[in-house]
């Protein structure tokens, strides 16, 4: 976004409630009256909407409007927050005034704002709401849900979602730093059901990102439909799968939710500020197995997980975590940057206008190895395949995990063989690091699906990785 994010912000957030420069530079000298180190002002406007379809008929729908200001004010380790839905100039220094009574008096601080530029446009600012008449969003469900049938005879049920945000944000900062940015999100999602023989499997696909949804042509529905009936058939045909530890190949894009939730997270700055992070204190140390290198990186077009600006106006970048092995940084938002004597790295990130901004992941992954695939299969007598993962529960503290494998095989004698049901990856995050033994090179990044929780914020995220071969994980099976 350059220019016309600025006037879209203007337009939407700042004109129809009387509001402009003059009146964002007052609001912050208020602020800054008291001995603060920072505040910011935070003002957000989103649209968004939800189809929903089911056995061919529309079973769920949803439209919102939602907007408001949220002005923080931030002294030593202490942040005051307060936010309105009320968009207007009383509204804005009613908040000022309770913010800043966390700091001393001081003396009165001149606020001048200078309205920058991010210097990359990462996505159009396209409304994607607008991309398809509500009929034509109808249909595009009602074709996904016939692509999914025709795969199979089996498949007895299908559920088909479609979701779109548009989203403008604008941050005013007591530095003078001003910036805006226009967000597209679409997703779509599939999920179906297979019977046969009294026994039901389900399978899952979708997709989506920062564009329209022009996007979902009939070859991508056609995709997503594949791959749900494909998964749920490979889980018809399931044995029960074994437990015990055992030489795990994780394959290449979603499987990186592993890596996101079980590593990813311990890297953010606050956990480390704080010494509750298993990777605190450890920078320049070797905390992983040499060739594994992993980023975090808001700048890709496009991603789901990407960000002109991050939250608090910084460009988002990319961030080198771990590099050959070595611990290289964290992923930090202003506050906790200061505090650790560090830089920002475009990681400040909130939910809405009612949040605290957080240190967040955006797109985090692994970046390739030297292995072709199928070299790393071969390498492994007898083990686990895991294509695909479910659900998992993470402690940040220790970095055990827990995670499902929603598609999972046998590997016997260098072969994929009979698919297996029931497999779970047990482990500890900074351990199973140091067992990453062979590194692909075909790194893949997720379709699009990934949100992210913390602290009660949800917000979109990406993952990625290349085929990974992990020894002497515990897998806990049925069989």
């Amino acid at each position: 976004m350059t220019k016309n994010a600025l006037k879209a912000a203007d337009r939407a957030l700042l004109s129809p409630h009387g509001l402009g420069l003059e009146e964002l530079e007052k609001a912050l000298r208020k602020l800054m009256r008291r001995d603060l180190d920072y505040g910011d002002l935070y003002f957000q406007y989103a649209r968004a909407e939800g189809w929903g379809l089911e056995e061919g008929i529309v079973k769920s729908g949803s439209f919102s409007i939602e907007e408001g200001v949220g002005v923080r004010a931030v002294s030593g380790e202490k942040t005051a927050f307060a936010y309105s839905d009320d968009i207007s100039m009383d509204a804005l220094l009613d908040a000022v005034r309770v913010t800043r009574a966390i700091g001393a008096a001081g003396k009165k601080q001149t606020v001048k704002l200078s309205p920058r530029k991010p210097p990359v446009r990462l996505y159009r600012a396209d409304d994607p709401l607008a991309s398809l008449d509500d009929t034509a969003k109808v249909q595009l469900l009602e074709r996904l849900e016939a692509f999914a049938r025709a795969e199979d005879s089996r498949v007895t049920q299908v559920m088909a979602g479609l979701a779109g945000t548009w989203e403008v944000v604008l941050v005013a900062r007591s530095d003078g730093h001003m910036a805006a940015d226009v967000r597209p999100l679409v997703r779509v999602s599939l999920n179906v059901i297979m019977e046969e023989n009294g026994r039901r499997k389900q399978g899952s696909a979708g997709g989506g990102g920062r564009f329209d949804y022009s996007e979902f042509t009939d070859d991508v529905l056609r995709g997503y439909a594949a791959a749900a009936v494909r998964q749920a058939r490979v889980n018809l045909e399931a044995v029960p799968a074994p437990a015990g530890t055992m030489t795990v190949v994780l394959g290449p894009g979603w499987p990186g939710i592993l890596l996101h939730e079980a590593i990813g997270h311990g890297l953010e700055g606050d956990f480390n500020r704080k010494g509750s992070s298993a990777f605190s204190g450890r920078i320049g140390e070797q905390v992983a197995a040499r060739g594994v290198t992993v980023v975090d990186d808001g700048s890709l077009p496009n991603r789901r997980g990407s960000l002109s600006i991050d939250d608090e106006g910084n460009p988002s970048a990319r961030t080198v975590l771990i590099e050959d092995g070595i611990l290289a940084g964290y992923m930090q938002d202003m506050t906790n940057a200061r505090l650790m004597n560090m830089k920002p790295t475009g990681n400040g990130r909130r939910e809405s206008y009612a949040c605290l901004p957080l240190p967040r992941m955006t797109n985090t992954f692994m970046l390739n190895g030297e292995h072709d695939p199928a070299e790393i299969i071969a390498s492994v007598k007898k083990g686990l395949y895991a294509a695909n993962f479910g659900g998992g529960q993470v402690d940040i503290t220790s970095g055990k995990f827990v995670f499902s494998a929603s598609e999972a095989y046998l590997i016997e004698n260098g072969k994929i063989t009979r698919p297996v049901k029931g497999a779970a990856l047990i482990g500890n995050g900074p351990d199973v690091l140091t067992r990453v033994k062979l590194i692909g090179n075909d790194m893949a990044l997720d379709p699009g699906i990934g949100s992210c929780g913390k602290d009660g914020q949800s917000v979109p995220v990406g993952v990625g990785q290349p085929t990974l071969r992990v020894d002497a994980l515990t897998v806990g099976g049925t069989g």
